[in-house]
């Protein structure tokens, strides 16, 4: 009986990868170069903080990239674990957006130069969670038809907006899913059988959910017009 072997990622497809990661790598050391050089300015530790945002940003998408890269029969074992791991840590991407709250005037620096730091970091954001989310939902898209694809993206979407709330008003991370899993439950219990007693959390999972998922139809579409005039 034959043995097919797995199905290497073809040249272009490499190529195109590649140029990904050298421009997102180019945006990512913009930010760190940003945020070293406030710091050799200012002596203070401002936006420091920003750099640990940008690597849990990181998180996702290299879990969505190694399951990209990996042989057939290997990422059909990988997908569930890490596809859950992924989902845990996908909301840590578009946070980086409500940075944009601790944006005021501070002396010694230029207003204009914090702004364009932190809005370096939330476009980084933003851009590492598309990316990641597009691989995710081919993948699933591969495995389960067009329909539960999108379907999975508009749920991580939501569910990422939810995570923004949590991280950014409660202030709970990824990481008390297994330090203080308790206290996160009850807190979420509370806000889904009491939905009236919290407004904003309802407010800023509907607001963000819509203008990252139209964020992200706007990419898709963009990317698809770019294939079609390449294609004529």
């Amino acid at each position: 009986m034959p043995v097919s072997l797995p199905q290497l990622p073809s040249a272009t497809h490499l190529r195109q990868r590649l140029g990904l990661l050298f421009v997102l790598g180019a945006s990512i050391t913009l930010s760190v170069v940003l945020i070293t050089f406030r710091v050799f300015l200012t002596q203070e530790l401002t936006f420091v903080f920003l750099l640990w945002n940008l690597f849990l940003a990181l998180i996702p998408f290299g879990l969505s990239t190694m399951l990209g890269l990996a042989a057939g029969p290997v990422r059909r074992r990988l997908l569930l674990p890490t596809g859950a791991i992924w989902l845990l840590f996908f909301p840590n991407a578009p946070y980086i957006l409500t940075d944009l709250f601790h944006l005021m005037p501070r002396p010694g620096v230029p207003y204009w130069y914090d702004l364009a730091l932190i809005l370096t970091c939330a476009w980084n954001g933003l851009m590492l969670a598309y990316a990641s989310l597009i691989e995710i939902q081919g993948l699933v898209r591969r495995r389960m038809g067009t329909v539960i694809g999108w379907g999975f993206a508009t749920a991580a979407i939501v569910l990422s907006s939810f995570g923004i709330y949590l991280g950014r008003y409660l202030r709970f991370n990824s990481w008390d899913v297994f330090t203080n899993p308790l206290v996160l439950f009850y807190d979420i219990l509370d806000r889904v059988l009491h939905p009236m007693a919290y407004p904003r959390t309802y407010g800023v999972t509907i607001l963000f959910s819509a203008f990252l998922l139209l964020g992200y139809i706007t990419i898709r579409q963009l990317a698809g017009l770019h294939r079609e005039e390449e294609g004529r």
